[in-house]
């Protein structure tokens, strides 16, 4: 059902967490996990002049995508890395029609029950909000 799975990642311990869910899902139906970091860029201001900033973001990313691979490499699951640029939520949209997706999995906030308005600015919330596939959250 799920063949093309996105999970995008902060490296947090809840995405971690979802990274976990999605590669059991994948194994049941087959499928592959994108597993995508995007690094937001500072708007208004041309790439090159941040670059070697930018540039060791990526790298650092790029170990830190390694290292989730790794903690599933004796699993029968397709993953593959990517590390995008730009606005976090319309970067992880646009990977998900470029890619046909079926299905994101990622972490997201709890509500705090006290104070239930606070956190709807957060990317998964207009993520999950602006998919057009299917998305499953992780607390």
């Amino acid at each position: 059902m799920f063949k093309n799975v996105l999970v995008p990642t902060d490296f947090s311990k809840t995405s971690r967490h979802a990274l976990d869910i999605a590669v059991g899902m994948a194994l049941l139906d087959r499928g592959r996990i994108h597993l995508l970091h995007v690094i937001e860029t500072v708007p208004h201001l041309a790439f090159e002049e941040l670059k070697s900033f930018y540039t060791s973001l990526e790298t650092h990313a790029g170990q830190e995508l390694e290292n989730l691979q790794a903690l599933h490499r004796n699993r029968p699951v397709k993953i593959e890395p990517h590390i995008g640029y730009g606005n976090r939520v319309q970067e992880i949209l646009k990977f998900t029609e470029d890619h046909r997706i079926d299905l994101i999995v990622m972490n997201s906030h709890k509500v705090d029950l006290n104070n239930p308005t606070h956190g709807w600015g957060t990317i998964s919330y207009k993520v999950g909000a602006l998919s057009q596939c299917p998305i499953l959250l992780v607390k």
